[in-house]
């Protein structure tokens, strides 16, 4: 596979990043940037666009739908693209930070997945000067509401923008053509939001659990990074707990809000970056970036209890990123989004995948560590973003999906867990892949700079009846 770069510092072509300006979110996140842990805002940043040559279809993955996404808002303005999910037969998309956000989410009827149908936008004009990375949406049944809810997270670009506020929306989507807001849940005005949320049920409540990255560093305390937020009424959400990293023993008062100094003698950031929450509704899993995956029974989110958390080695950047689960809950996938390899004290490594056993979850046992030659077919020339780290994990049934900036998606085999093996790759040309999803017999894909890719395995149909090879 050959590489080439182009560096792009005025928003030309296909753009995985938009220029941070001051004050401006830095591309991805800027969490765990230089500038942060200096207590300051990202600053202007030229980047590199990596351009991938090569065939997209390999391995037993094929795109069977790339549609032209060029046009967001209603301004005629492009937007770039964020995570993906789906429900129900259509695919939600958020949207990132490029000529100013407010992108909102884009919905897709999937009926014909190989021709994906946009039928509806939505959260694009609530709140100026934000963007709208992650969409959740489940069926919920409650006394307030009955339906399909969706939650949106909202990040400032700019925090000292008066008409600009973080948080969630809450969106009825029971039919998809025609979102219709509920709500909203605002985090401090002295972070930039909700980064990455998830929703779940138990019995008849609805809760969101919220990351909201520097909540605590910024507020000095006044809020906190994980937030569990009662949605049973999405027109009225109420916060239920904050969680304080303080509590736990090892962490105590060695914590400022960010700087964490660790029992190996080191100085590590810790922020909320990513939550999630297991199929029952009662354990969650938080992304705490240096303190690792950190998990709670909710079972009462008024209470929840800390049980554990995965910790790394002492030459191991954590930047634990975002997780998932396996094996019906009992095997944890973690990613670690390094984007900078080279860091004084820790090996030399972009960020790569961690399997762990979490039958007994106050004490998870590394199983293996998946990494991927993804960075001998990147040459370093010009690589000043994210273009060789891994960003998140889905799983289905054996196998592991993962969203790889310029690497794409890869597929990895887990049926034995303590021994990953990649299966297959798929690479679009000017890859920056952000999210991916596994929706029925596909697997959504979505790329920052050209959005919606519709994937499958070949040898099956989208009913899933077998076809010739290719």
């Amino acid at each position: 596979m050959n590489t080439r770069y182009i560096v792009n510092t005025a928003l030309s072509g296909v753009l995985a990043f938009s220029i941070i300006l001051p004050g401006q979110v830095l591309a991805h996140d800027e969490l765990g940037d230089v500038n942060i842990e200096k207590g300051e805002e990202a600053n202007y940043q030229d980047v590199a666009v990596p351009v991938m040559e090569g065939s997209k279809n390999l391995n037993l993955l094929k795109e069977v739908a790339a549609p032209e996404m060029d046009i967001v808002r209603e301004d005629g303005k492009q937007n770039s693209f964020a995570d993906v999910y789906a429900h129900k037969g259509y695919a939600y998309m958020g949207t990132h930070t490029k000529n100013g956000g407010n992108g909102g989410v884009r919905v897709f009827d999937m009926k014909d997945p190989a021709n994906p149908e946009e039928v509806a936008v939505f959260a694009n004009d609530d709140i100026p000067g934000t963007w709208q990375e992650k969409v959740i949406v489940k069926t919920i049944n409650t006394p307030d509401f009955k339906g399909d809810l969706a939650v949106v997270s909202v990040q400032q670009l700019d925090k000292k923008n008066p008409d600009s506020k973080g948080g969630f929306l809450l969106y009825d989507v029971t039919n998809p053509e025609n979102p219709k807001k509920l709500g909203f849940w605002e985090v401090t005005k002295k972070t930039r939001g909700t980064h990455e949320l998830y929703l779940t049920t138990q019995q008849n409540r609805a809760v969101v659990v919220a990351a909201n990255p520097y909540a605590d560093y910024f507020s000095h305390g006044e809020e906190r990074d994980f937030q569990i937020v009662d949605v049973t009424d999405p027109t009225n959400p109420e916060t239920l707990w904050q969680f304080d990293p303080r509590t736990l023993p090892d962490v105590a008062e060695d914590f400022d809000g960010y700087f964490w100094n660790s029992p190996d003698g080191k100085t590590r950031p810790v922020f909320n970056h990513s939550t999630m929450v297991d199929e029952t509704g009662k354990y969650a899993y938080v992304s705490m970036w240096d303190l690792g995956t950190l998990m709670f029974d909710i079972s009462n989110p008024s209470d929840p209890e800390y049980l554990g958390r995965t910790d790394f080695a002492s030459e191991q950047q954590g930047s634990a990123h975002s997780a998932t689960l396996a094996k019906g809950g009992t095997i944890l996938i973690e990613t670690r989004e390094v984007y900078d390899p080279v860091k004084e004290g820790y090996e030399e490594a972009y960020g790569y995948t961690r399997i762990f056993d979490i039958k007994d979850k106050t004490n998870p046992k590394l199983l293996s560590e998946f990494k991927t030659e993804l960075t001998n077919d990147i040459s370093e020339e010009n690589n000043v973003t994210f273009a060789k780290t891994v960003h998140d994990p889905k799983v289905r049934g054996n196998t592991l999906y993962l969203s790889y900036y310029a690497g794409g998606v890869i597929s990895v085999d887990i049926t034995n867990p303590s021994e990953p093996k990649e299966i297959a790759r798929y690479t679009p040309e000017q890859s920056y892949v952000w999210g991916v999803y596994v929706d029925r017999n596909y697997v959504l894909a979505s790329d920052m700079g050209s959005g919606l890719k519709v994937l499958q395995k070949k040898g099956n149909d989208k009913e899933g009846q077998a076809v010739p090879q290719s």
